[in-house]
């Protein structure tokens, strides 16, 4: 009898964590390989249904910086860290290289690109939102169900569902992550993303929209190891027509790939609570002296 990926992945998931607590009650079992076993799950050819995308992504580009082409630059931190604190060069991932804003938002952009070190709201361990969250230098986990498929962030522990069986529904208020909603046109995964707050950025270097934000997320399984991620972002108010970003996703395929933690909250106090210290001397520019002086 055939066995539906899904069904197998839950099978493998359950054997994983038998093996966990045996391997707590007795030092002789085995360890499991865990990416070794969903990628070959992946591979295998689904002879009906969907292609299976569960396991652990990344991106490999600079696109959590800036969205459109940049060179390398440096951050306040270089003061500290040297090298290690600089800004990595990378090419536009935007169809036609740059983002097509109206004018009166293009300026609203370049507020924010000047004082981006204090305004981006990732900065401050917020909830980077979609698409961001894809884009982020953090790995992800997909986990896929017929009705539902969950994906999971490193940065922040962050999560969002993207629901399978809910067509026509809308979420009743906005949120950081928004609202998803998907289908499978062919081999693609496609979703629609609604209500989403107005707080979030794009990217580091203050790329921004408005509350009536849409974006369509179209997630295509290229080979067992790589997706091809394709983004259109649509909002009247703040663009003058819609545009695409496109990048590919890389399976994490070394044994034991997993999500680690990165509890972000603690990194974040000093940016948004440095105004509460005692010695507090004003807010600082990108170059680390005081705006203004």
């Amino acid at each position: 009898m055939k066995i539906n990926l899904a069904v197998k992945l839950i099978g493998t998931s359950l054997l994983m964590l038998s093996v966990l607590i045996s391997c707590s009650q007795e030092s002789s079992t085995p360890s499991m390989n865990i990416s070794s076993d969903v990628a070959r799950v992946a591979a295998v050819p689904a002879e009906s249904g969907p292609p299976d995308l569960s396991g652990i992504w990344q991106v490999m580009n600079s696109a959590s910086w800036n969205l459109e082409g940049h060179a390398a630059s440096k951050m306040p931190v270089t003061t500290i860290l040297g090298a290690l604190g600089g800004i990595p060069a990378g090419m536009s991932v935007v169809e036609g290289t740059t983002i097509p804003y109206l004018p009166d938002a293009l300026e609203q952009r370049e507020k924010n690109r000047a004082d981006w070190n204090n305004l981006d709201p990732v900065a401050k361990c917020y909830i980077p939102g979609v698409p961001r969250v894809t884009y982020m230098p953090w790995p992800f986990q997909i986990l896929q169900t017929d009705s539902e498929i969950f994906i999971a962030y490193e940065f922040g522990s962050q999560s969002r569902s993207i629901f399978m069986d809910r067509p026509g529904t809308e979420a009743p208020l906005p949120s950081w992550m928004g609202y998803s909603l998907g289908h499978w046109d062919g081999d693609s995964l496609v979703v629609n993303v609604t209500k989403q707050v107005p707080d979030t950025w794009l990217d580091a270097s203050g790329n921004y929209h408005g509350p009536n934000l849409v974006v369509e997320e179209r997630y295509t399984l290229v080979d067992t190891n790589h997706i091809q991620y394709e983004v259109t972002i649509d909002d009247p108010d703040v663009y003058s027509r819609p545009w695409k970003i496109s990048m590919p996703l890389y399976r994490r395929i070394e044994e034991n790939a997993r999500l680690l933690e990165y509890k972000c909250v603690e990194f974040g106090e000093d940016l948004l609570y440095d105004h509460l210290r005692k010695d507090y001397d004003g807010p600082k520019a990108l170059d680390g002296s005081l705006r203004g002086n």
